[in-house]
């Protein structure tokens, strides 16, 4: 039986996906007026920065992704080269809403529909994206790479986690968390 090597990865999409739940219904209450809690905008952008891209991303990019482009995927126009792209477009949107939740702690007010522009720009682009790795792409890759390059992708998953601090993914699931529980409590930010 050929070892798993995307299982990691759509287990690792099922917290990023939660964030972007909250960072979509944030969005919409910021929009309302109903929500100007700039630290969510900020842990959010942390977690996007620190466990789905330089975490999560850089497990596809320089690992699973690599691994296609070495068993034959072309690096450009191809799967891998549009996921790339999409990891580049997310990126963007992050920056673009830091700035403007930079802006409204300073006290702009016209910078909000920035931040909600961006926040639901880079979640449309994230559940899409996500949807392509979990049903084509993930799917692709198990049926495509042979059992001889399996486990050098699992070491190199395990490479990268070895890079990180102890308590890393805890403290990302610890933060969805509280921000889960801030939606629930009555009266809520």
């Amino acid at each position: 039986m050929k070892a798993d090597i995307t299982k990691t990865l759509v287990d690792e999409h099922r917290l990023i996906l939660r964030m972007i739940a909250l960072l979509e219904k944030n969005a919409t209450r910021t929009l309302e007026g109903n929500y100007l809690n700039w630290q969510f905008y900020l842990d959010g952008i942390d977690f996007i920065r620190q466990y789905a891209d330089c975490f999560h991303h850089a497990k596809e990019e320089d690992v699973l992704f690599k691994a296609l482009v070495d068993n034959g995927m072309p690096k450009e126009n191809s799967p891998v080269a549009a996921m790339l792209m999409e990891h580049d477009q997310g990126r963007s949107f992050v920056r673009a809403m830091e700035s403007a939740v930079h802006e409204a702690q300073a006290g702009r007010t016209d910078t909000y529909q920035a931040i909600v522009d961006n926040a639901l720009g880079y979640a449309a682009l994230l559940r899409d994206h996500i949807g392509k790795e979990d049903d084509i792409l993930y799917p692709l890759a198990e049926r495509v790479i042979p059992e001889t390059m399996r486990t050098g992708i699992l070491q190199g998953y395990e490479t990268a986690e070895a890079q990180i601090p102890a308590e890393f993914s805890e403290h990302y699931q610890h933060i969805v968390e509280h921000y889960e529980r801030e939606q629930v409590q009555p009266g809520g930010v």
